[in-house]
């Protein structure tokens, strides 16, 4: 990888570190929500506290992917309007 030369080469280093890690923590986000909801269903009938432990997981993993997506929102935002244009992977309609 070269040095970036410009404040727009060292934006887009960052941008192509963050589209390799977003997807990895999204999945990590998701999983966590899964295991909540699996603790969830299979203690419903019985332990409470495994039970609030489970809805306390599937919050923090909809928190996190919500807070994730917005993050690729922003990202996105920097791609198109700012002037980082290239291609991000998001479908665009055309104007």
């Amino acid at each position: 990888m070269n040095p970036p030369s410009d404040f727009r080469g060292l934006v887009n280093i960052f941008i192509d570190l963050i589209n390799v890690a977003l997807p990895v923590i999204a999945s990590l986000a998701f999983m966590t929500f899964l295991w909540g909801l699996t603790k969830f269903i299979i203690n419903v009938s019985g332990d409470a506290k495994a039970v609030e432990e489970g809805k306390s997981l599937m919050l923090w993993g909809v928190i996190a992917l919500f807070i994730l997506l917005s993050f690729w929102a922003i990202i996105a935002f920097f791609y198109r309007d700012i002037g980082f244009a290239r291609s991000f992977g998001i479908p665009f309609l055309p104007q």
